[in-house]
């Protein structure tokens, strides 16, 4: 470990449900293939703000204290043995998983789907909501010095965005409906535009969603209170669910063309009602997306170039002593994205 370095670092800790508290802890300790990141930027997702609330999602549950984060970028600081030296001072985005690489799913390159996968800020690994981070080297991918912290923080989101419509099938001349113009529908918006979709539907209940759905790359927006989408006959490609809503899932199916695709990304209830015979009649192609995988170089092209837009994002801005804040924020109509900056606030 570089000497100059401290022992010691701040990190947002969850406790259980509701109960977030600033603490000091031992750095991180680098192991061989690892890297050591100064946490310079992260996002606030959807399942930070489900674990502060609730302190579980499904089946991962937060029984002991947690660091919450997994949208982060910062600067390698160390590296573990095997990792070479010229990479510290290398700006990074960090891909925040670790597989085992050697069970069926990662062999087949579905690593996403390893059983023992550890991904930060999922029950009982730690995320980026500190100072300071450790990741395998290869997980943690060198941005040109034009792009942001805080845009190579959220390729994570993009990464979803991406493994979302490549699921789709979304290519030139595509059509796709997306239900929920929150972050996440934003971001699959500007990936279809990027993927070459020409007709790009966004479905939100929120007028003011619905207008920064327009700015950032969708073709038409629908209010699915005032318009029945199923009676519509869109007869779309793709239908990609970013709301996790059974009214809207159930709407998107029926406005599929046959043998088109159906994506679901939101995160809804565990059990919902699916209109069968129209998947069966249709032979609709009807998948999850569970995370991504390999999609990391892509991401990072999309934003560099400015094919996908992620620093107009961010809408609001915290530091450490303000994660609380930034969780509340996060639910906010008017938010896209919430980013914790760990550098910033006093010691």
């Amino acid at each position: 470990m570089n000497s100059s370095l401290p022992t010691e670092m701040r990190a947002s800790v969850l406790h259980a449900a509701k109960d977030v508290r600033l603490e000091t802890r031992a750095l991180p300790a680098v192991e061989a293939g690892q890297v050591l990141v100064k946490i310079a930027a992260v996002g606030v997702c959807g399942s930070d703000v489900h674990y502060f609330h609730e302190g579980r999602i499904g089946s991962f549950i937060v029984d002991a204290p947690m660091i919450l984060g997994h949208e982060s970028a910062g600067t390698i600081v160390a590296v573990g043995a095997g990792v070479a030296a010229d990479r510290i001072g290398e700006r990074v985005s960090i891909e925040p998983q670790r597989a085992c690489r050697r069970c069926e799913q990662c062999k087949r390159g579905r690593y996403n789907l390893c059983p023992d996968m550890e991904f930060y800020a999922t029950p009982p690994i730690d995320g980026a909501f500190a100072e300071y981070a450790v990741i395998e080297a290869d997980y943690a991918f060198a941005i040109p010095d034009t792009m942001s912290f805080e845009a190579a923080a959220l390729c994570e989101p993009l990464s979803v965005g991406i493994w979302s419509n490549q699921k789709a099938g979304v290519g030139p001349g595509s059509s796709v409906l997306i239900a929920g113009a929150g972050p996440i529908g934003i971001i699959i918006a500007q990936v279809a535009r990027a993927f070459g979709a020409t007709s790009i539907i966004v479905s939100d209940p929120v007028a003011e969603r619905r207008e920064v759905a327009l700015r950032f790359g969708a073709t038409e927006v629908i209010d699915p209170i005032d318009q029945d989408i199923a009676s519509l006959n869109l007869g779309v490609d793709a239908f990609i669910d970013a709301s996790g809503a059974e009214p809207a899932i159930r709407a998107g199916i029926f406005a599929v063309a046959p043998a088109g695709s159906v994506v679901l990304v939101g995160m809804g209830a565990d059990d919902q009602r699916l209109p069968v015979s129209r998947i069966q009649n249709l032979e609709l192609n009807v998948t999850g997306v569970f995370r991504y995988a390999n999609t990391w170089p892509l991401a990072i092209e999309l934003a560099s170039t400015g094919a996908v837009d992620l620093d107009d994002l961010v809408t609001s801005r915290f530091d450490l002593d303000g994660v609380t804040e930034a969780l509340a924020a996060a639910t906010h109509p008017e938010t896209l994205k919430v980013i914790v900056a760990p550098g910033a606030g006093t010691r």
